[in-house]
């Protein structure tokens, strides 16, 4: 029997089996378009969930939404209490926090003892916090050419052409003196030709 299903049947007598199944309620937000979408699952839908850890991605066609992929943020329990990613586990357990899931200090250095759910889904959960990582890709649509006749296409083309006018020749005007002999006062090479 497989392992996540073994966790949603409890054996009441030897061999006869009472389901126990979990029910959420997935909460999947899409951060690009900045919309959510509430899906709730239970039964037999719900079992791919169970034993998912804080963190870990799945086919978003556990909750259909085929071609996604999401990735498990949160959630909290049938009590309210929050899941934390750094309790291990799925246990329910009585920590000291500074910050973070679960505590909002009101002052600098202020902790407190809060009961907290562990990072793995089981079925105590209640309620699962997901975002959208990964979209299907968009098919592009092969658009029809347009029929236009030969004679307007050249038409367009032969209007699009512009001649553009030649570039006006730059006069460089200044001194014939290298810069230099200007600078360190020595000889110009007017004198220097002069001299020979």
């Amino acid at each position: 029997m497989d392992a996540r299903l073994h966790l949603c049947l409890t054996e009441v007598y030897p061999g006869e089996y009472v389901s126990n199944m979990a029910k959420f309620k997935v909460i999947v937000s899409d951060p690009d378009g900045g919309k959510s979408k509430v899906v709730e699952l239970d039964g037999a839908r719900a079992v791919p969930l169970i034993g998912r850890k804080l963190g870990e991605t799945v086919d978003g066609s556990v909750v259909g939404m085929s071609g996604r992929k999401l990735m498990i943020t949160g959630g909290s329990d049938k009590d309210g209490f929050p899941m934390r990613r750094n309790i291990h586990g799925g246990v329910r357990i009585s920590v000291v926090v500074s910050r973070s899931v679960g505590f909002h200090p009101k002052r600098e250095g202020e902790r407190q003892r809060k009961t907290l759910r562990g990072n793995v889904i089981t079925e105590d959960i209640v309620q699962i916090n997901a975002k959208v990582v990964e979209k299907p890709r968009k098919a592009v649509k092969a658009e029809k050419p347009k029929r236009v006749k030969k004679v307007k296409v050249e038409e367009a083309a032969a209007e699009k052409v512009e001649v553009q006018p030649e570039p006006k020749p730059v006069e460089i005007t200044g001194t014939t003196e290298a810069p230099e002999a200007a600078k360190s006062g020595g000889a110009s090479s007017e004198e220097v030709a002069q001299a020979t």
